[in-house]
Formats: C-alpha cells, sequence, structure tokens
C-alpha cells in the first residue's frame, strides 16, 4: 500500500478517520488514537520491504537518544558549539548515508537508511536540536517526537512540520464546532489533492508523454511546461490530501503552496512553492549562514553577504535532492536567480521607480514563470539528455 496512491490506502482512510470524528466530537483528546493510526499506515506501506521497517525502527532509536540526550546537555548548561555540531552532524548522517548509497556514484550498493520519510523526518529532527541548542526547546515528550515523525499524512513528502507547532495542536482539547471546520475542510482538500493529483497532474504527465519526448525545440518547450505543471499538480494534491487529512485526526498540518506561478520574483516564487522546505532553509541555514558572515566581520558588503548565503542555501536544497549533477545544477541555479534578484531590486533605479506599475509587474510574473519552469528542465535531468 502507497499513502494517498492506493485504492486501498483511501478505504482505510476512511474506516480509521470515522473513531477520529468521533473523538473529536466529543472533544476527546485524538493524539494516541491517531499516533496507532500512523503506526498502522506506516507498517502496511512497508511491510515487504522488512530492512525498511528495520531501518525506521533503528533511525527513531537513534534520533530519540541524540534529541533526549542533547536536552540533557543543553538543560546543564552546556552550550558548547562542537558537541551542539556533532550531535546536529549525527543526526543527519542517516540521510546523508542513505543519499550517498542511492547516488549513481556506488550503484548497486545497499541503500543503508532506506525507508520512505527520511529526509522529511530529518527536517523535523535537525530542526529540534537546533532550537535546544538555540533554548527555544527545554523539554521533549518520547511520545511526541515519535508522533511527530510517524504522522503518517506528512511521513513521505511532508508538509514539514515544527515541532511545536504540531504537539501544541496535538495536546489541545479542540471545541466540537472547530474541529467539524476542520473536518469539513479536510475533506474538501482531500477531494481537491485528489483531483489536482489524479486529473490535472496525471494530464499534464500524458502530454508530457505523448509530445515532449522529442529532441525537437517544439518538444523540448512541451516537456518543459508540462513537467513543470505536473511537478506542481502532483506535489501541491498530495500536500492538499496531507493537510486533509491531518485535519480529520486534529492537527493543522502548514500549508504547502500559494499559487507559485503568479509570483513577482524568483524569491517571491520560494516563498509560495513547497513554502515548508523553503522557510526551513531560510530559517535554519540561510539566516545563519548570514549571521556567522556578519559575526566574522570578513566583510560588511550586504549584497555579497546574502548571494554568498543565497548559493550555498539553494547549493545544499540541491544536494538534499540528490548527488546527480542536475539536482545540483537546479540548486546553483535558482541560488543564482535570488543573488541576480537581491542585487537588481536593491541596485536598480528602474524597479525602485517601476516596482508598484501593473504593467511591469505583469512582466516580472511573466518573466519569474519562464524562469522557473527553465529551472524544472534542470531538476528533471532532461537537459543533460539533450545535450549528450
Amino acid at each position: 500500500m502507497q499513502l494517498f496512491e492506493d485504492t486501498s490506502f483511501f478505504i482505510l482512510l476512511i474506516l480509521t478517520a470515522i473513531p477520529a470524528i468521533v473523538l473529536g466530537v466529543h472533544e476527546r483528546p485524538i493524539r494516541r488514537y491517531g499516533f496507532a493510526v500512523s503506526i498502522l499506515f506506516v507498517v502496511l506501506s512497508m511491510y515487504k520491504k522488512p530492512s525498511g521497517l528495520l531501518y525506521l525502527a533503528a533511525y527513531c532509536l537513534l534520533e530519540w537518544a541524540l534529541i533526549k540526550g542533547y536536552v540533557r546537555i543543553r538543560t546543564a548548561g552546556g552550550r558548547d558549539t562542537f558537541v551542539y555540531r556533532l550531535f546536529l552532524a549525527l543526526s543527519l548522517t542517516p540521510l546523508v548515508l542513505y543519499k550517498v548509497t542511492v547516488s549513481p556514484l556506488l550503484q548497486g550498493a545497499p541503500h543503508i537508511f532506506g525507508f520512505i520519510g527520511i529526509s522529511y523526518m530529518t527536517f523535523k529532527t535537525a530542526q529540534m536540536i537546533i532550537e535546544i541548542y538555540d533554548g527555544i526547546i527545554r523539554e521533549v515528550s518520547s511520545f511526541e517526537l515519535l508522533y511527530l515523525l510517524l504522522f503518517f499524512p506528512a511521513v513521505t513528502s511532508g508538509p514539514i512540520d515544527r515541532s511545536r507547532r504540531f504537539c501544541s495542536d496535538i495536546e489541545r482539547v479542540i471545541p466540537k464546532d472547530e474541529y467539524l471546520s476542520m473536518v469539513g475542510d479536510g475533506i474538501y482538500m482531500l477531494f481537491k489533492g485528489l483531483m489536482y493529483k489524479s486529473v490535472f497532474g496525471a494530464g499534464c504527465y500524458a502530454l508530457l508523454q505523448w509530445f515532449g519526448m522529442g529532441r525537437d525545440t517544439k518538444s523540448v518547450l512541451i516537456y518543459m511546461y508540462m513537467y513543470g505543471f505536473y511537478l506542481f499538480f502532483d506535489f501541491a494534491g498530495y500536500s492538499l490530501m496531507a493537510i486533509g487529512a491531518s485535519k480529520i485526526f486534529g492537527v493543522n498540518t502548514p500549508a504547502n503552496f500559494n499559487a507559485p506561478f503568479i509570483s513577482k520574483d524568483i524569491k517571491e516564487f520560494w516563498d509560495r512553492w513547497h513554502i515548508t522546505l523553503s522557510h526551513w532553509f531560510r530559517d535554519y541555514l540561510f539566516s545563519r549562514i548570514t549571521m556567522a558572515i556578519i559575526s566574522s566581520r570578513k566583510t560588511r558588503n550586504k549584497l555579497l553577504i546574502a548571494g554568498t548565503a543565497f548559493m550555498i542555501n539553494m547549493g545544499v536544497m540541491g544536494l538534499w535532492h540528490g548527488l546527480e549533477w542536475h539536482y545540483i545544477a537546479y540548486g546553483l541555479y535558482h541560488g543564482i536567480l535570488l543573488t541576480g534578484c537581491e542585487i537588481y531590486q536593491k541596485k536598480s533605479k528602474f524597479y525602485r521607480k517601476h516596482k508598484k506599475n501593473r504593467i511591469f509587474i505583469a512582466v516580472e510574473i511573466l518573466i519569474t514563470f519562464h524562469l522557473v519552469m527553465f529551472g524544472f528542465l534542470i531538476f528533471s535531468g532532461r537537459l543533460g539528455a539533450l545535450i549528450k
């Protein structure tokens, strides 16, 4: 069974949602039932690969030990940078091992920590270790940690929730009227997401296959735009279904997309596309790189600082997708676009003069749209095949 893919998943979702709704209507806590359902879905989605379940169990045990151990160290007054970096590196190690063993560099190698959801789980555990270091998180419940990691709607592809926000949701007793409104919204989002993924996304993919596989310019352009729309409808559809299912189980999982193709510039695009991922990188990588450069006093040039942070931030994001060249190139491409956008908006008198003009905004949206679509062509790996 694949989450949000198979008919069997949706049948089981309906069956497991009924007790959750009964609990919610009676203003009873849903969290323990939701945790049991999450374990059921995760096990059923991985039972054909026992090694994946073993890796998942080992991963959860490792992250639990790291987070609980680091909380004790930090509570005792230990804000040692080396210890923090060591714990953060150990938390990231399973994901790094997985990305390396599935890369073309090690073809045929066993996939270490090969289980669904490792990427998105790692974002959550890394966030917790960073915030423990910052003193924002002072204690961690074992139950809340495991529920956060295994919460079935967001296991495979997010959206990436933050631990403090998630925990505040599952601990809150939701009034009946508010919960019924959440259920209504959740059902609507489930159907909308299913339409996005199964109708629009599948339609774009079919057009891509029928008309976009040639090597001539027309075929490449069809492939580029249809692939971009396919990515959006497929991923946004999944995200909508994940958010919808979350609401039924009493969790307001954050939005992941907000009309990204009407963005005025590439910075706005990353505020609208895969929002939980881009904001995670903004908060826990980009801002910290910026502060580190400023603290080092090696330069006071704000554009140089921003450009360096953009390139590192997006380069790491590209590596996170995979070690294949097209993922890395995609990240660096967006790093260059973000840097160029920052320089243009800060230095251009023409931009400052016309930025509120409707025609100028329309042209911005059009240019940004085409730049984004070309980025998706890079991401797909098709560009490399055409160059060969």
